[in-house]
C-alpha cells in the first residue's frame, strides 16, 4: 500500500507538471522545441516574443524539467528533455477535438429540432 506522504508527493510533483503545461506560450515553445533545439533568440523571431517572455517561460520549462538547456559557447540551446510530453499533449489535443465535435453536434441537433 502506498503510504498517504508518497501519495501527496506524487500528486505535487503531477500538479506542478501540469501546472507548466497550463500556459499557452509554453505549450507553443513545447512544440516549437519539439521540431528542433532553438535558443532563445531563434524562439524570440519564431514566436514574436520579447526575450524576458520566453526566458521567464523557458525557466518555468527547465524547473519541470520539461526543457533542458545546453550551453555552446556564449549561447544557451534549449532542446524538449523528453518528447513523451509531446505525445502526452496530444492525445489531450485529441481529446479537446473529440469535444468539440460533440458539443458541435449537439448544437446541430438542437438547431435542427
Amino acid at each position: 500500500m502506498i503510504s498517504s506522504a508518497i501519495a501527496q508527493e506524487v500528486s505535487q510533483l503531477h500538479a506542478e507538471l501540469c501546472s507548466a503545461l497550463a500556459d499557452p506560450t509554453r505549450l507553443i515553445i513545447l512544440y516549437t522545441l519539439a521540431e528542433k533545439p532553438h535558443n532563445v533568440t531563434e524562439l524570440t523571431q519564431a514566436l514574436d516574443l520579447s526575450q524576458p517572455t520566453i526566458s521567464r517561460h523557458l525557466k518555468v520549462l527547465r524547473d519541470r524539467n520539461l526543457v533542458i538547456g545546453n550551453r555552446q559557447g556564449t549561447t544557451m540551446l534549449y532542446t524538449i528533455a523528453d518528447h513523451r510530453i509531446i505525445d502526452a499533449l496530444d492525445i489531450l489535443r485529441s481529446i479537446m477535438r473529440d469535444r468539440i465535435h460533440y458539443r458541435a453536434n449537439l448544437i446541430d441537433e438542437y438547431i435542427s429540432t
